[in-house]
């Protein structure tokens, strides 16, 4: 399935690679730095792309591109699913998905990749189990690492490849029985004034929120073009903008009755304002 992983930075240098099978050279990367450089905004880069012997998947995650070379057709979304675990399991073991906190890591990075496909095919891709194979890196523990020689590789079988529910430990017990569900509204809008300024004082749902606002300059800045694109990030709590609510949850396969609870989020998808 997947051949090789290359992680590739926004100034086009690619900084790591990991090659399942055979080595695949750089210079099939040249496919995707071309349609790079036609795409307007990284995330315009097509996320699939055919070549003579390849296809080319890729995301873009912050500043850095995922990109993975299959050989043979295969469902794109299974893969692009994939690296976005990838990106995710990087920011949940370092706190964040950059070149240098992947560069800082890169031992605990290739082991990850090494668990995380085999042969090619996603094999273990849950935090939860992950984290028992390859304990998260730690200042203390990679002192106690350099000194005895040890890795952060686990001795034990995690406990969570035995258990029906993969993103659960086996005969995990709480204090308390609580389930939580996020609703998350994005937002994807485009539309024609010159100020932008989303000034939020308290929202009702039932009607639509106004945008205003100036645009200003640091004094001896050049002058932008005439009719810039400004891109908005936005992120309402405890709101769902499209007034959906959730009215009933049900679990089953549990012998408890659990406290259930609800959140509400808005926030931007791609939104962008074009003056």
């Amino acid at each position: 399935m997947i051949h090789s992983l290359f992680l590739i930075n926004h100034s086009g240098d690619i900084f790591l690679e990991k090659h399942w099978k055979s080595v695949i050279s750089h210079s099939v990367c040249d496919y995707f730095f071309e349609a790079k450089e036609k795409a307007v905004d990284p995330e315009d880069v097509p996320p699939v792309l055919q070549t003579p012997h390849h296809y080319l998947i890729t995301v873009h995650r912050g500043k850095l591109f995922f990109l993975s070379v299959v050989q043979t057709e295969v469902p794109p979304l299974f893969v692009i699913e994939f690296l976005h675990r990838v990106a995710d399991t990087f920011q949940d073991y370092f706190g964040e998905c950059s070149e240098s906190v992947i560069k800082d890591n890169v031992v605990t990075v290739y082991e990850l990749l090494e668990e995380m496909l085999d042969n090619g095919f996603p094999l273990a891709t849950e935090s939860n189990v992950l984290k028992e194979l390859i304990r998260p890196p730690t200042i203390l523990r990679s002192v106690v690492n350099t000194l005895t020689g040890s890795s952060n590789v686990g001795d034990t079988l995690p406990t969570g490849q035995l258990s029906t529910i993969p993103w659960r430990r086996a005969d995990v017990k709480y204090t308390n029985n609580e389930a939580y569900f996020d609703v998350i509204e994005e937002i994807d809008v485009t539309t024609v004034y010159k100020v932008l300024v989303w000034d939020i004082g308290k929202l009702n749902p039932q009607k639509l929120p106004n945008l205003k606002g100036i645009l200003s300059l640091q004094a001896g800045a050049p002058k932008p073009e005439d009719n810039p694109s400004l891109n908005i990030d936005l992120r309402i709590q405890q709101v769902a903008i499209s007034g959906l609510k959730v009215s009933r949850l049900e679990m089953f396969g549990e012998k408890y009755k659990p406290f259930k609870g609800v959140k509400y989020v808005t926030k931007a998808g791609k939104f962008q304002v074009r003056t």
